[in-house]
């Protein structure tokens, strides 16, 4: 026993041990909700499917011939990030839907065929036995959905059917088959039909747009490391054949384009220079005629003598002129390209010996390039291609800028060579007006003929890029196989499992505490109340006792009684009531918390130590002395109890008890009679005074059930008769809120002598020795429990 008076007010704080047995307690439930969770997971890892990585290495190679129109453009916006935005660029166009989609069509992974096996179903990739044939379009099949079984019976034919629980037909092989998007026909592999005979086979066709989703969720591309032009390729499949061809044919896709970007950039180039190359050579033959023709009319064979000094200077003249003039008309030609279609090459070896010139146009080129290698995967409005036509229109300016300020400066360069070929030909006067215009022809002729020999000398070249074109990727390391995989690591799986088994249990019984707004054992109700004695818990006994103690009974509900019976003389002798010392009300706040059970067996256990005891029913609204005791004595209740006492005057108190004898253990019992209809009023008569005096006079203890004391006044009425009061209050029944109430009544004095009881408390949440039992208790014993055990 213990007074609450002397407790701390640390107990308000928080215990971890208490907090700590609570979830100890419940172990077996952390111990099943564990089991059941890694079952589940060993579960799942079994019908999880391993996965196979597909790995290779690329390196992206720069065209080096290219390099000088990056520096004449650099400083352009679009072109001043750094490596790694063109490595991402490139990833982007690698795993772009177009290469993706050519990729299914070329392994025809819309096609695909599984085997079923204990747990999953497997691929078949490759090795199919069997082969699919379409009636229909590729256009309509690229947007099918479709799924069947096919199980081969022979090599001839087999049975056929689209939903598991479908039917089978059977079909013979090179029949036509009627489906939802057209006529399929089924052949098969004359080597491999025979080991899948009587094996079903699932065959699963899927859409170009499913397919390449699929690839685009399982392709990883990314550069091995910052600033590295090497791109790592990874695909995850679960057939490892099928995710190295996967990733060998997007390689080879890549490497493809990029070729047929090359070889269309030059093609278009060697047929710009054709068109000039002709162009020039007619006009070099009409200036060849126009020189053969005029020396026929005027019969001239060779230059005067007299004008060789002369001519010697107006000839280093004229190849001046005709250097810058060459020039002017090659920029000419390049201007007027530039007024074509603006997404068309332009040839980028005509910039008349402009260095700044001749970048611009080759950036200008390779730009176009990758424009079109965007609109593969993206329309027009996409925000790079738009960034790419803006960058494209400023360098055509800078084209425009650069070649009218060169012809600026060449315009100025002949000026002032032809005012020097004037005063030249000015010493020529006296040379015969034929051999000017001769010089005139001669010096057009030239100008055409270097300009003939300039263009020859780039078709060649355009000619060589189209047999010489280079890969832009060189294949550090072809596909190979990382090997298998589950996704989630076995140990990860485990791991979450046994995290999900114990916290369902834990965050159960969490949330179950956290509303939990009732006691559960005396360490509870001392939160609450502490300042009112508490007797002791009364431990919950089952299904299978019979509520009632028997003497000599060495059960933990007996000695939870004595301890109660021990600790209530030790408070009775610490008090001085000089009346009804020996009177004890039982009560409680609300009803079902146990008072009659209390009452009752608080009364056979004061009998048992062999005191003459009373028990009084005095709960006459809710009368439950008789029914706990009916089936434990033979004697039939009686008609006359404390109702008819107190109604009937004639009735003297010694008709209303009857001695019985319950397990053995006799106890005088005053039963509550009839239910009267007016219960409080009846309480206020005056022989109720005359029962207690009697009754406290003739026995050693009178134990009384009354009413509950929130719910009716009825006890309240009578407690001026009452020496000591057993307040009871409910394990797991009884809410801490209505506690306040006891408090009142403390506080207040209505209840004399005030003490608690906990009822029901389950031995596993008994306050004190809880984890030790009751001394003397039979214990369980283990396998060398029975050794040590014999004192």
């Amino acid at each position: 026993m213990e007074n609450l008076d002397q407790k701390s007010s640390g107990l308000k704080g928080f215990n971890f041990k208490k907090a700590l047995s609570l979830y100890l307690k419940q172990w077996k439930w952390f111990a099943l909700s564990a089991i059941i969770c890694l079952g589940a997971a060993y579960f799942v890892l079994r019908s999880t499917i391993p996965k196979y990585t597909a790995k290779a290495k690329i390196m992206i190679l720069d065209d080096s011939q290219n390099e000088s129109g990056k520096t004449a453009i650099k400083d352009l916006t679009i072109f001043s990030g750094n490596q790694e935005a063109e490595i991402e660029d490139e990833i982007q166009v690698i795993e772009s839907r177009g290469f993706l989609i050519n990729i299914v069509k070329e392994l025809k992974l819309n096609i695909q065929f599984f085997s079923q096996g204990r747990i999953n179903e497997y691929e078949i990739y490759k090795n199919t036995p069997l082969k699919v044939n379409f009636i229909e379009s590729d256009s309509v099949i690229g947007k099918t959905n479709y799924s069947c079984f096919i199980e081969p019976i022979s090599t001839t034919e087999f049975k056929f059917w689209v939903n598991e629980d479908d039917l089978p037909k059977k079909i013979s092989f090179g029949e036509k088959i009627d489906t939802n998007f057209g006529g399929v026909i089924i052949t098969p592999s004359e080597e491999r039909i025979k080991g899948y005979i009587n094996q079903p086979i699932k065959v699963k066709i899927s859409s170009l747009d499913n397919m390449t989703n699929y690839l685009k969720r399982n392709l990883n591309i990314y550069p091995s490391r910052e600033s590295s032009k090497v791109i790592n390729i990874t695909m995850d499949d679960p057939d490892e054949r099928k995710a190295i061809d996967i990733v060998n044919s997007l390689i080879k896709e890549y490497n493809f384009s990029t070729i047929d970007k090359k070889r269309k950039q030059a093609i278009n180039t060697a047929n710009f220079i054709n068109e000039r190359v002709k162009s020039i050579s007619s006009d070099l033959e009409n200036v060849d005629d126009s020189i053969v023709g005029f020396k026929s009319r005027n019969r001239i064979a060779d230059i005067s003598s007299s004008a060789s000094q002369a001519f010697s200077s107006s000839v280093q003249n004229e190849q001046s002129l005709q250097e810058v003039t060459t020039q002017i008309s090659m920029l000419d030609y390049m201007n007027e390209s530039l007024g074509d279609n603006p997404f068309e090459s332009i040839p980028s070896n005509l910039g008349g010996g402009d260095i700044a010139i001749t970048g611009l146009a080759s950036r200008y080129n390779e730009l176009l390039a990758q424009r079109a290698n965007y609109l593969k995967s993206a329309g027009e409005n996409n925000a790079v291609v738009l960034e790419l036509d803006n960058t494209l229109g400023q360098i055509r300016n800078s084209l425009r800028q650069s070649i009218n300020n060169t012809k600026q400066t060449l315009n100025i360069q002949l000026g002032a060579l032809k005012t020097s070929s004037r005063r030249i030909n000015s010493k020529l006067y006296s040379a015969p007006d034929q051999q000017r215009t001769l010089r005139s022809i001669e010096r057009t002729q030239s100008i055409k003929e270097a300009l003939y020999i300039f263009l020859l000398e780039k078709r060649e070249e355009a000619t060589i890029s189209i047999s010489s074109i280079s890969p832009s990727i060189k294949v550090v390391e072809k596909a190979y196989s990382l090997g298998s995989y589950i996704s989630p690591t076995p140990m990860v799986a485990y791991l979450g499992a046994l995290f999900i088994g114990l916290f369902v249990p834990f965050g159960f019984i969490y949330v179950k505490d956290l509303f939990d707004t009732k006691i559960h054992n005396k360490e509870d109700l001392q939160e609450e109340i502490n300042n009112i004695t508490i007797l002791g818990e009364i431990p919950n006994f089952g299904k299978k006792e019979n509520g009632l103690i028997k003497r000599n009974d060495r059960s933990i509900m007996s000695e939870s009684f004595r301890i109660i019976r021990t600790n209530f003389d030790y408070v009775r002798r610490g008090r001085n009531v000089n009346k009804y010392d020996n009177v004890l009300f039982v009560t409680s706040t609300i009803s079902s918390e146990g008072k009659s059970f209390v009452s009752l067996n608080t009364a056979l256990t004061f009998a048992n130590s062999g005191k003459r005891v009373l028990l009084i029913g005095a709960d006459i609204r809710n009368p439950q002395i008789y029914s706990a005791i009916k089936n434990k004595t033979n004697i039939n209740e009686s008609n006359l109890g404390l109702t008819e006492y107190l109604v009937d005057n004639s009735v003297i108190l010694g008709e209303t008890i009857n001695s019985y004898s319950i397990n053995d253990i006799s106890v005088d019992i005053m039963l509550s009679g009839k239910v009267p209809p007016n219960p409080a009023e009846l309480l206020m008569s005056g022989r109720i005074k005359e029962l207690f005096d009697s009754a406290s006079e003739q026995y050693d203890y009178v134990v009384v059930d009354t009413a509950p004391s929130m719910l009716v006044t009825d006890t309240l009425l009578i407690s001026q008769y009452a020496g000591h009061t057993m307040y009871v209050t409910r394990a797991g029944y009884t809410e801490k809120s209505i506690l306040n109430f006891p408090k009142e009544l403390y506080a207040e004095e209505k209840l004399n002598g005030m003490m608690l009881i906990v009822n029901d408390v389950k031995q596993s949440n008994f306050g004190y020795g809880a984890k030790y039992g009751y001394y003397g208790d039979q214990k369980k014993k283990g396998l060398f429990g029975g050794m040590f055990n014999r004192s």
